[in-house]
């Protein structure tokens, strides 16, 4: 049974750029603006990956004015993670780093193993198939934790 949605979600990842991204959009296309959610990085080096932009524009979410943030831009920008009701890690180095910047609040760190897809597939249909598979794989979590969109894609 699907669990009731959090007033407030930060999905993290490496560098904000895919996976970290592609959660915030899809989240905020499936369950609305009732939830308070962000994304951020342990890093913010990349700019929004070009290919994740692609993948979420079939399903329309758009991304392309996605801006990448760090933990300490996060911090910096005066974003408590403490305000936040949950963490989703989406890469090992994320949850780390979620779980070392959280250890004195009272909130839930997850993690989804959600597949990295930066460097796979030859060429651009394999480039896009690898995408596609982690936004699908994200979409699978946010559907078996919250159920099914609030309003059709």
């Amino acid at each position: 049974m699907p669990e009731d949605l959090p007033q407030s979600v930060l999905f993290c990842c490496d560098h904000n750029a895919v996976r970290s991204p592609m959660a915030e959009g899809i989240m905020k296309r499936f369950y609305g603006t009732g939830t308070y959610v962000q994304s951020a990085g342990v890093k913010s080096d990349l700019d929004i990956d070009g290919f994740s932009i692609a993948v979420c524009e079939e399903i329309g979410v758009e991304l392309s004015r996605h801006r990448v943030r760090s933990f300490d831009e996060m911090e910096e920008w005066g974003d408590d993670l403490g305000s936040f009701d949950l963490v989703v890690a989406l890469s090992p180095a994320s949850q780390r780093r979620a779980l070392d910047l959280t250890r004195l609040y009272h909130l839930d760190v997850i993690y989804w193993p959600i597949m990295d897809p930066t460097g796979l597939g030859e060429g651009r249909e394999a480039k896009l198939a690898a995408y596609r598979q982690t936004r699908d794989q994200i979409i699978s979590h946010l559907t078996e934790r919250w159920g099914p969109p609030k309003e059709p894609l």
